[in-house]
């Protein structure tokens, strides 16, 4: 029933603009910030490979991402250089637009949970919740958005395609 609340009403679909639009500032000044100034993450990297997160008993308790920082970010520190202050930007602009709002936000996701499982809590347990909220709305958390007429375009261009291509094997 709350699902359903979040995915077709209108009034949700006004509360939940307020949340993307809020979502969305806070990504896109992130990463224009790093854009602008000369974002390295390799110290953030190294720090995090150094003290990763541990458990009450004092194990790490995320190996798997601290062998994928140290085998696959670290030696590829120009590309996350590019991808996490650009990522964070169109993530921003597409909540902000309400372009797309799924997807980004399913991006905005992966980057909180990347932040978190390197160790940085700062205010990602309330992205991520919030971020929840968003994607599992889906559509309507883009009604008030670019979504209204990008969403039935790509679902026109879809139908069309699949018909075209029904037609041809038929």
């Amino acid at each position: 029933m709350f699902n359903q609340l979040l995915r077709e009403n209108k009034i949700a679909a006004g509360i939940l603009t307020v949340i993307r639009l809020y979502l969305g500032y806070a990504w896109m000044t992130a990463g224009w910030g790093k854009i602008t100034g000369g974002f390295d993450a390799s110290g953030y990297l190294a720090n995090a490979i150094a003290n990763p997160v541990k458990g009450p008993d004092g194990s790490m308790v995320y190996g798997w991402y601290v062998s994928f920082l140290e085998g696959v970010a670290l030696p590829n520190i120009a590309l996350f250089n590019f991808l996490v202050p650009w990522g964070e930007f169109l993530v921003g602009l597409g909540l902000l637009l309400g372009c797309l709002t799924t997807a980004a936000m399913f991006f905005g996701l992966v980057m909180n949970f990347s932040f978190f499982l390197a160790g940085t809590v700062s205010h990602n347990p309330t992205d991520i919740f919030l971020g929840f909220i968003i994607l599992a709305a889906g559509y309507n958390a883009g009604r008030f958005g670019l979504d209204r007429w990008v969403i039935p375009y790509i679902r026109k261009t879809i139908n069309k395609k699949t018909a075209v291509a029904e037609k041809a094997t038929a």
